[in-house]
């Protein structure tokens, strides 16, 4: 029996997905990160009961926080994408957190950067508020243990390639440290919209894809590019296909980002066979339902759609294109750091 509905509402479906892939379909994925961060900033004396956690969420995180924060008797207070539906606003308020959503933007450069001067300003008015720092604090991490010891109890040994958004970083970058810690050969494939600066392919835009929880305008100082194998950028329109062929052939009802993840191991696993193939469907289809689903007639099938293999980021373009991590040409094998890892 579980003491809070965070606990219960985290656990993954796991889902054999035709042919030979298995999906974890969450409905909020991002209580094992908010769950897990909150529990270690209580032990460790950083915040007690009673305090106000504060960040910037385009949606998902911002249910994450406040389901944990309800869990732990915490005050929550989010600057949120105007992505942030109805639905989302009402549990938030029911919850007892408060929520205010900057201006409508058309890209996702504005969105983000218009929630972090936000948060720097609260910040300012209340120097008592902690600040989660979702997108680059490395204590984000510590939560994806349990998902990284469900997929090794779930799926059968040998070696794995883990498939989903790259985000924050402390997803798929966790999930996958943990599971090689623990022994397992793991291959990281990494999804991200064009637009995002993440991984250079800012000079690339998809004014479409606001899928904030994946792709960056901003520096996320949390991601550690080197654990990851390949990475796929996907516009609008192909993760919009993926997300209803998805549903389509096996009845998962999962956001934009868990079709790019789809598209991205079918793909990979086209490429080689060898490996069980685990993507990540990170939230639910419903806020995406006027945005993409909708538009379900206009998907293309799984046999028009390919991606541009690259070598360098220069040659990025739409729809969807993919290359070997790291580039010849990256920083990483220069020695040179891209972004600074762990807690800031």
């Amino acid at each position: 029996m579980h003491e809070h509905i965070a606990e219960a509402v985290k656990e993954p479906d796991v889902v054999t997905v035709p042919p030979g892939a298995v999906c974890l379909r969450f409905e909020t994925m991002k209580l094992y990160s908010a769950l897990g961060a909150v529990r270690h900033l209580l032990d460790t004396g950083q915040v007690k009961p009673g305090d106000t956690l504060i960040d910037s969420s385009s949606g998902i995180y911002a249910h994450a926080l406040a389901l944990a924060c309800h869990r732990y008797g915490l005050k929550c207070h989010i600057v949120g994408s105007t992505t942030v539906d109805r639905t989302l606003r009402v549990q938030l308020e029911i919850l007892g957190a408060t929520l205010e959503q900057v201006r409508p933007s058309k890209n996702l450069r504005l969105d983000q950067n218009l929630r972090v001067e936000r948060i720097g300003e609260l910040l300012r008015e209340n120097p008592g508020y902690h600040w989660m720092r979702q997108y680059h604090d490395s204590i984000h991490y510590l939560g994806y243990r349990d998902v990284a010891d469900l997929i090794g109890k779930e799926v059968p040994e040998g070696p794995l390639a883990l498939v989903g958004g790259v985000g924050t970083g402390a997803s798929t970058g966790a999930i996958a440290t943990y599971l090689r810690e623990a022994g397992r050969d793991v291959t990281l494939v990494g999804v991200q919209p064009f637009g995002s600066v993440t991984f250079g392919a800012e000079h690339v835009l998809d004014p479409d894809m606001i899928i904030a929880g994946i792709g960056s305008s901003i520096p996320f100082q949390n991601v550690r590019h080197e654990l990851y194998d390949r990475i796929h950028w996907v516009n609008f329109d192909y993760a919009m296909s993926g997300a209803v062929e998805l549903l389509r052939a096996s009845g998962i009802f999962a956001g934009l980002s868990a079709g790019a993840a789809y598209l991205a191991t079918l793909w990979e696993r086209e490429r080689d066979d060898s490996r069980t193939y685990v993507f990540l469907a990170a939230d639910t289809g419903h806020r995406y339902v006027d945005s993409a689903y909708a538009q379900h007639g206009q998907a293309l099938g799984l046999g028009a759609m390919r991606p541009h293999e690259v070598t360098e980021q220069h040659e990025l373009r739409h729809p969807w294109s993919t290359m070997d991590w790291p580039p010849s040409d990256s920083a990483l094998l220069r020695g040179e750091p891209l972004l600074v890892p762990g807690a800031v």
